[in-house]
This record gives C-alpha cells, structure tokens and sequence, in this order.
C-alpha cells in the first residue's frame, strides 16, 4: 500500500532534499507550507539558504509537469512516487477554537486526504515540531518525525570496545605490540583489553582496518602545548587528532571532557611545529541562547565575538593563559598567529563555497548543524585537509534538531566504517570537580 506523506516547514528548512527521502510513496506539501518558506528566503542563516535551496528543488522539478497535478519525484523509476502541492483546505473539518495557521492548515488537508482515500491509502504527517504531533494524533491522524537522518542515540557508536580476555593475551600484546581477535571491529576503533580475573589490569589498542589487526598505541608521554591526557579516552582522542592518515574525526561528549582545547592543541602541534597543515582553521556555527546577532553593538567582528570567545578562550589557555598549561617559551597571542596566516577563526557562515586545502580544520558545537549542512562542509575539504567535528549531542541550541538527527551523530554513524575517519566519545569530564558535577547532576 502506498502511503501519503505531509510535510510540514520545519522538514524542508531542516533537509531541502527530504521530499526523495520517501521511496515509492507520494509526497504532499500544503501551499501554506511554500508561502511559510518564502518568509524565510531573504534570511542569511542556514535555515534561510535551506529556503532558497528548497524553492530551487521545487522549481527544478516544476519543469516536468505541474505540481499542483503530480509531478514524478524520480524520472528514471517506473514506480516513482509522485510530488503535490495542496492548494485549498477545509477548515470547516476542524474544530472552529482551532485558528487558521499552517500547523492547523497541515492537519485539515490530513483528515480530508485520509477521508478520501479511506482504507486504501494511509496519510502521514512528517514534522519536526512536537505539538503539531500532538494535536494530530488527537484526530486520529497519524504523525511521525523525518526519520530518514536519525539515529538512534542509545546505540549510537562510540569508538571504543571493551573485551575481556585471559591474562595471557594481554602479556601477548605487551610482546608483539599487534594482535588478532576474533571479532566485528570498525577501522580506527579502539579496543580496550581487560583481564577476567583483574578487570583493573587493561590495556588498549586501535585496529587496524587493512591489516585487521590491534595495535598497541604507545602511552604520551610527552605533552602538546602542555596539555597531557588525563585519562585513557583522552589519550585515544589525542592518537586520532594526531594521526595524519585519519582525516576526519569525530568528538563526542559533554562540557569540560576536553574536546575542543585538545583538537586546538594537536592542530597547533600539526600547523606550527611540524608543518603539517598551512593553516589551522577553527570555525563554529552561531545559534545564539539568548537574542539574536544583530541586537548585539559594534562592527562584525565585535558581533560575532561573543560566539567566537570559547574558541580563543582555548587559544590563549594554550597560548599564554595565566594557568601555566601553554607550552613553554611561547608567548605569542593567537592575534600573532592570525596576522602570520598561520590561524583563522570563522563562523561557519564564511566557509560555504570556498575550497579549503592542506588545511586542519576544526569545526565546534557540531551538533548545531544539519546533516545537509554537515556534508556540506565536509566537501569543502581540499587535499590534505584533516577535518575534526566536535560538540555534545545533548546540547543542541538548534530548534530544528535534537539528539538524534543533527549533523554530528550523522556523521558518526555513516562514517564509523570508513577507514580514513575515527570517532571517540568523551564521558570524563576533566575541567574542574564543578563542572563535571554540573554536568552530570544538572
């Protein structure tokens, strides 16, 4: 049985694309829904970009027929599923307390599609927002979230896989340093070795994905920028920032584990000792708590330094901050770096269209970001560019995203069996005894 999908706004500003998402099923957006996105389309976000790129699609498509008739989703595919615009709404089927809103718009065109179409067709309604999913299901209408780029968090990889083995397999890997498992192992992942009778005596190693073998990774004993791992998944993060052979990884974790301070570190390491990179590339996405940008005085720069500030919070900590953490004999400020060409700091709204070669790119709060806008960024990666995501999937300013379907556990999941990427999530707070009570009891 075919279904019939309802968008709602929120999907198409979320994914533009999320109409092929659909397979075989006919898809159906409410005229209410095309005038709501127009509104959008002068904004410089990314939800305004969305917007155009949403009308884009929509007239592309319009060039094969007429979209208020049906318009074939796939020209190649004999059972396409077929593209609606819904131009009229009873909203004489709704209670009359419900106002004329496109959320209400969405529910009428529901219940008259499903009453027409009885048993043979079942009507959805796709939305991201909670109430709209409500309110459907109190008329018996049924109502999911956009599925196609979620996952599911609880099982969501982590990067790392412990093992209990027998004493003599761990003083096995001691000797040889390299080991074969028996086991499904991902490239790049982890594995931590326990002892069964001592679960306290472990050690750990990555595995490698050509040679489908463990290798030990040999403790830091040394620095960079005189930050050191405080605990064994900061030392398997630091081996994954530091490893010029994996060119995408993934931080995952809450406030104060570490992530952004350590990809800083090891991008300094890469760029300014050992020449490595052309340039470190810092960049974050701006989704402000409180008002907006433009409530903010001052010129650009001025504006966008409140978003920015936790990034040179990190660099000054590293580059000459009061703590004595910095690496020795360096006293030069991060503005130093910046007028060398050595370091740049952007919000990520510069970084579309540009092609970014031999370049250490981090990007922070990654869990702001869409996967549209993720891959996005990914593919301005140029050659020799090593590009690390970092943020906390449980911390999400974005309206239009929550744990399970933003840019970052996106990428997790659909990159965990590429060899050229690696993934670490952090639990261990390590900022301060405050933070990391915070943290986990707030």
């Amino acid at each position: 049985m075919k279904k019939v999908f309802i968008l709602d706004t929120n999907v198409l500003l979320s994914n533009p694309l999320s109409i092929f998402k659909f397979d075989d099923n006919d898809v159906v957006i409410p005229i209410s829904v095309i005038e709501e996105i127009d509104t959008f389309k002068k904004d410089q976000s990314d939800i305004g970009r969305n917007a155009r790129e949403v009308s884009r699609v929509l007239d592309k498509l319009r060039t094969r027929g007429t979209l208020s008739s049906g318009i074939k989703l796939f020209d190649n595919r004999e059972d396409s599923g077929q593209l609606y615009v819904y131009l009229g709404h009873n909203m004489d089927i709704l209670p009359e307390l419900l106002a004329s809103s496109t959320d209400n718009h969405i529910l009428a065109i529901g219940m008259t599609l499903q009453k027409q179409f009885g048993d043979t067709r079942r009507v959805i309604i796709i939305t991201k927002d909670t109430n709209l999913r409500i309110k459907s299901d109190a008329f018996g209408l049924a109502a999911e979230d956009f599925a196609a780029d979620k996952v599911d968090i609880s099982h969501m990889y982590t990067g790392v896989l412990e093992m209990q083995v027998e004493a003599s397999v761990i003083n096995k890997f001691y000797i040889d340093r390299e080991i074969r498992l028996e086991g499904e192992f991902f490239p790049n992942q982890f594995v931590i070795l326990e002892d069964k009778a001592d679960p306290s005596a472990s050690v750990f190693g990555i595995y490698d994905g050509l040679e489908k073998i463990i290798k030990m990774v040999d403790p830091r004993t040394e620095g960079i920028w005189g930050i050191y791992p405080r605990n064994m998944e900061q030392a398997m993060a630091l081996e994954c920032l530091l490893n010029d052979k994996i060119r995408l990884v993934t931080l995952s974790g809450q406030a104060g584990t570490g992530k952004t301070l350590m990809a800083i570190a090891a991008g300094l390491v890469k760029t300014t000792d050992e020449d490595q990179y052309q340039k470190l590339l810092v960049s974050r996405p701006i989704f402000p708590m409180g008002r907006d940008i433009g409530y903010l005085p001052g010129d650009l720069d001025e504006k966008l330094n409140p978003w920015m500030q936790p990034i040179f919070d990190n660099l000054e900590l590293l580059l000459g901050g009061p703590t004595g953490g910095r690496k020795k004999g360096m006293n030069k400020s991060h503005q130093e770096l910046i007028n060398q060409g050595m370091l740049a700091v952007e919000p990520l709204t510069y970084i579309r269209g540009r092609s970014l070669p031999s370049q250490y790119f981090i990007v922070d709060e990654a869990q702001n970001l869409t996967p549209h806008e993720v891959k996005t960024i990914l593919t301005r990666a140029g050659e020799g560019t090593k590009i690390i995501l970092t943020g906390d999937p449980y911390q999400i300013d974005n309206p239009y995203l929550d744990s399970q379907n933003n840019g970052l556990t996106y990428v997790i999941e659909r990159f965990r069996k590429e060899a050229i990427s690696a993934h670490v999530t952090l639990t261990k707070g390590e900022r301060s005894e405050l933070a990391s009570k915070a943290a986990s009891l707030l």
